[in-house]
């Protein structure tokens, strides 16, 4: 396998993943997750912008499913606070 089939399809992942950006927590999450990634893939064979990118779509992921969970908890906490589905 060449370096530039190797290089093309992990700087195509960085581009999408770094493109869809929409709030400072997934970038956060993204720039965490490419850290990590990024040494496991060059542990793994010098793959280090694959595993960059993989890692930053991974992190962008957990960081969104965590922030979904605190707004739940957050919903949830004010329904029992102020009582719920009732008109103002």
């Amino acid at each position: 396998m060449t370096a530039k089939a190797i290089l093309i399809p992990a700087a195509l992942a960085i581009a999408l993943a770094v493109s869809t950006f929409s709030a400072p927590v997934q970038a956060a999450g993204c720039l965490e997750g490419a850290a990590v990634g990024g040494t496991a893939g060059h542990l793994a064979g010098h793959h280090t912008l694959l595993g960059a990118g993989v890692g930053c779509l991974i992190g962008r992921h957990e960081a969104s499913k965590q922030e979904r969970e605190r707004n739940e908890r957050d919903d949830a906490a004010q329904e029992r606070e102020f009582g719920g589905g009732g008109a103002w």
